[in-house]
């Protein structure tokens, strides 16, 4: 049986990095989407000969589309594609907000992430294949006057949609809903926090899950 295959947008850090060494080390392909075409290489070469590096912009639908063609001819097929990246503001709230900074946070939160989906559902259709998107505990509560966390609820509703649209012909959608994770998100080490590979083992635990079985979403919280 030939191995599964997985693209990973927002791979070169964080939960996007941690993702793709978990399925590499499950046996499966990882092909590595993000802008930073140095650290996909760096972790390309770590994971070895089952990990295909593609530097791209996912605001940039035709980047995406490129990425799961070069993924499907290096490995043959897409069997799983993680819309991962993201990004929060620097500057919250609607009255001291920047209107610019919003206009990027949708571009990714919202716009990227429908472009992996709309890249990879050909695909993902020929396989039976399998959408996970990165969303938050920010889209499960009201957070006051949060705009991220509306991107993210966003996320969470498009997530429900995609689950019963997928089912039609045999696919899986799932949405991750960590809460606060250690990663380059925040300026200071959050150690007590959930770290990246708790956030990549609830992927796997998604991907791997028996096909009779849907798992829908996974909400996972530090415990301090």
């Amino acid at each position: 049986m030939s191995a599964k295959t997985l693209l990973i947008t927002g791979a070169s850090s964080g939960i996007g990095r941690a993702t793709a060494k978990a399925a590499a080390d499950a046996g499966w392909n990882v092909a590595l989407f993000a802008r930073s075409a140095d650290k996909l290489d760096k972790i390309a070469a770590e994971i070895g000969e089952r990990a295909l590096a593609i530097p791209g912009d996912a605001t940039q639908l035709e980047e995406q589309e490129s990425a799961v063609a070069r993924t499907v001819d290096r490995f043959g097929g897409l069997d799983a594609a993680f819309a991962n990246a993201g990004m929060g503001l620097q500057t919250p709230g609607t009255m001291q907000g920047d209107p610019e900074e919003w206009r990027r946070l949708i571009d990714l939160n919202v716009m990227g992430l429908l472009y992996t989906a709309r890249a990879a559902l050909p695909a993902l259709k020929k396989t039976k294949g399998h959408l996970v998107l990165t969303g938050s505990a920010a889209g499960r509560r009201h957070i006051a006057g949060s705009i991220y966390g509306a991107t993210k609820w966003f996320v969470h509703g498009y997530a429900g949609n995609m689950a019963e649209e997928m089912r039609e012909w045999g696919g899986r959608c799932t949405v991750i809903a960590p809460g606060m994770v250690n990663t380059a998100f925040f300026e200071q080490e959050k150690p007590e926090k959930l770290q990246p590979e708790d956030v990549a083992n609830a992927v796997m635990h998604a991907l791997l899950a028996d096909p009779r079985a849907a798992v829908r979403e996974i909400y996972l919280m530090p415990q301090n």
